[in-house]
Formats: structure tokens, sequence, C-alpha cells
């Protein structure tokens, strides 16, 4: 997932390490440094080891008090322990230190053969040695030498005299980044804020090593990233009960154009919720569609919730109102009401979408687009919120996303967060949206650090 956009970051940090270690060697301000070089997503990991490592001190502080009770019974048990066992005890160590003397015996017989092992062992130190100018070798040969820590053994450089990252330094490979990003449909504000981020968070940094530069990369991305997916809002959770605790139900209206899934996400979210202990009741509120309303039944069936459906082409807004008052009526938590997919151009039918919202009066308008379009989803977004005042978004098909620019820009440019993302083909593949999630998604993958190292 992502990936196009995972490997646009990591060569813009490969590039503005390229570009200052040829200016140091220029200025014979270049050392070979003993140590491992790290990969571009090796930082990714490092900051998930210390979060494992405060939750374990964490639970090492909670613990204190335990192992002061079981310290009387440990006391209590060595005095009832009787001399005979003591003895026992320490014939073991005796006949350790017997096998230990015939090992060295055997040591003794062997030193030819030892000899010839440590001429074998020295030959890979040579080669590693000769590689370490070289990062340009073959992909099976880097492999050799990348840990599972994202770790390379050789290939670092340090400066002689300090340097700073200037702004001539980083010009040039953020433009080309900029250019990127836009190739891969993210959208024009988000890529030139990214950029903006990045610039200001580079330029004027101290560097010593070459590891520096691709830290100082990673982090600069990573913060950027964050700021632009950090929308903030409400879960859709938290209002159901919200509204539960006021004795009504939390009304869902979604709109967006034909083909996104819209319909079959409502199926997605009242399974979703059904198995969360509430109730959700759908309305067929896409009465212009031939098919419609029989599509969003055979969701509803299938999932085994209630719907409330009139005749094709009757009025969409009773059907949406009918559907509140009988969620009302049986003390449902959740209406989900369907509505015709239209193009945002289409003015008669953005005025009828304007009145479903008047009569059924929402707490939310999501508007459902397909991730793998792009700019053209997060243009949508923008023409529907000016519209109708969108509260929310939910990208379909995300897990087949590999340029992820939708993802990436269609909170940010309307200001409204993401709070689903469509992940399959089954009922079950629908999962709440969390920036956290989307920036390990971008900024840690496992088998994208070999391939960067290659």
């Amino acid at each position: 997932m992502f990936e196009s956009l995972k490997k646009k970051f990591s060569r813009t940090s490969e590039k503005l390490e390229e570009e200052l270690i040829e200016e140091a060697e220029a200025e014979d301000n270049l050392q070979e440094e003993s140590g491992s070089r790290f990969s571009f997503f090796s930082f990714g990991r490092k900051t998930d080891e210390k979060k494992e490592e405060e939750v374990v001190e964490e639970e090492e502080n909670l613990l204190p008090e335990a192992e002061e009770i079981e310290e009387v019974p440990e006391a209590e048990e060595v005095e009832e322990i009787p001399e005979v066992e003591d003895e026992e005890i320490e014939e073991e160590p005796k006949e350790e230190k017997k096998s230990r003397f015939w090992h060295r015996n055997k040591d003794k017989d062997e030193p030819a053969e030892e000899a010839e092992d440590e001429e074998i062992e020295e030959e890979p130190k040579e080669e590693k040695k000769s590689r370490f100018w070289s990062r340009n070798k073959d992909k099976d040969e880097d492999e050799e030498d990348v840990s599972a820590d994202g770790e390379a053994k050789g290939g670092i450089f340090s400066f002689v005299r300090e340097k700073t990252i200037q702004e001539k330094h980083v010009e040039d490979i953020l433009f080309e980044l900029e250019m990127e990003l836009l190739q891969g449909d993210v959208a024009m504000e988000v890529a030139t804020e990214v950029v903006e981020n990045v610039k200001e968070n580079l330029v004027g940094k101290k560097i010593k090593r070459s590891n520096d530069i691709t830290e100082y990369t990673y982090y600069a991305l990573k913060d950027a990233v964050e700021e632009i997916i950090s929308i903030p809002g409400k879960s859709m959770t938290e209002m159901i009960e919200e509204k539960k605790a006021q004795g009504e139900p939390l009304v869902v209206m979604f709109v967006g154009i034909n083909g996104t899934g819209k319909t079959t996400t409502i199926g997605k979210l009242a399974n979703y919720y059904l198995k969360k202990g509430y109730t959700p009741v759908i309305a067929a509120s896409d009465t212009f569609r031939a098919g419609a309303i029989e599509q969003v039944t055979y969701h509803a069936d299938n999932v085994g919730v209630k719907i409330i459906k009139h005749q094709k082409g009757s009025d969409p807004a009773a059907v949406a109102y009918d559907a509140v008052e009988h969620a009302r009526a049986q003390g449902k938590e959740l209406v989900l009401i369907d509505t015709a997919g239209r193009m945002q151009t289409n003015t008669n039918l953005m005025d009828e979408m304007k009145k479903i919202k008047r009569v059924s009066n929402p707490d939310l308008v999501i508007f459902v687009g397909d991730a793998i379009t792009g700019n053209d989803a997060t243009e949508q977004a923008r023409k529907f919120n000016d519209a109708i005042d969108i509260d929310g978004v939910i990208l379909t098909k995300a897990d087949a996303d590999s340029k992820g620019g939708a993802s990436l820009s269609i909170g940010y440019v309307i200001q409204k967060p993401i709070m689903f993302l469509g992940v399959g083909q089954g009922y079950d593949d629908i999962m709440e949206y969390d920036p956290e999630w989307m920036l390990n998604q971008l900024f840690s993958e496992d088998e994208e650090i070999v391939e960067n190292e290659a």
C-alpha cells in the first residue's frame, strides 16, 4: 500500500546524501568511518522500538509491590531445603568441569584445523573493506550486508569539518520531489506544503556523518506528512454513543458520484456496527438509479439489518425521513442513508441531495470516494463540500492504491477527516482511519528497506 509515495520519500533522502557527499569530497572534507549505514526506513523501526521500551518500563514500574510480596515466601522456602539437597546441587558443577576438561584436550588435539578455519574467515573481512567505497554493487551483494534492523556494514562517511545543510543543497531535490508528488496524484497545495515544511526543517541542520543526512530527511518528511494528514474530528463510534445518551439515533447520509462503492460501503458499515453491538437501519434513498433499491436490499439482507424502502421514482427525502422515524420508534442507534450517485456538475441532482439533507437533518454527511482515482476524488470532495458541507470522507479501494495521492490529500484540501478506509471486497474489509497507521504505512516497511538499499 502506498508503495509509490514510499519510494519517492526514500529517493529524496538518497539524493540529498549524494549531493552533500559529492560536495564534501570536492572540498577534501570526507573521510572513512567505521560503523553501519542506516537505511531510510530503519528510523521507523527505531521509533517503534523506543515505544516498546517505554511500554516495558511502564509495566515494570507497576510491579514493585508484587515483587516485595514475593520476597517473603522465597526466604521461607530456602530455610526448608534440607542440607542433603544442597550437597546434591553442589555436585552438578563438578560434572560440568569434567566435561570442560575433556573439551580442552580435544581442542589441543586439533590445532591445525583451527588455523585453517582462521585463514578462511579472513577472506570475507577483506571483501567488506573493499566494498566500503562502492555503493552501487549488485543487489545480491548489498543484501548480504543489510541486517534485519536496516543497517548496512560499510558505506558510512563522516566530514572532517562539520557541514550545514543549505538551501542550495535541497532546492533542486525538493523541486523534483514536488513534481513526483504531483505525478502521484497528490494535490498541488499538499505537495507544496510538504516541500515547504521539509525545506524549513532541513535547512540549517548541522551534519557530521552521512547517517545524519538520512535521519534528518526521514524525520523532516515524516513531520511534514503528519501535519498534512492529522485533521481533528470525532469518530463515528463516539458520536453514536453521544446520541445514544440523548435517546436519539445517529443519522448518517452518504454522498458521492456513481461507481465509487457507496452502497457497498453502507453494507460494510452496517456489518461493522452490528458486530459492535449496535442496531443499524438502512434507508434506500437512491430511488433514481435502476437496480439501486435491489442492490442495497441485497446488502441489507446479507448482513441482517432492516431496510426502509419505497418504490422506484418516489421521493428520496421521504424514504430518509421514514428511516429516521423508524429508528427512533424502535430504539435503533444508527441510520445509514443511501443516496443516488451524481456528478458534482449535475445541478438538479445536487439540489435533490440538499433536500434530503434538509428533511432528514443528518448528524454526519460523508463523501465516499474511490482512492484509486487520486486527484479526481479530491476534486469531487471539494465540490460536494462546497455544495452541502460534508463532515467526513470514506475512501474505498485503499488496498489497491499504490500512489496514495487521495489518501494524503483529500482531508487536507477540504479540512475534513477521513473516517474509514475500504480495504477489500468483503463485508469485514473496512477499517477506521488512524493517522498514526497511515504514517506507519508510509515510513516503515521491511520489504521496502531492502529494495531501497540495493
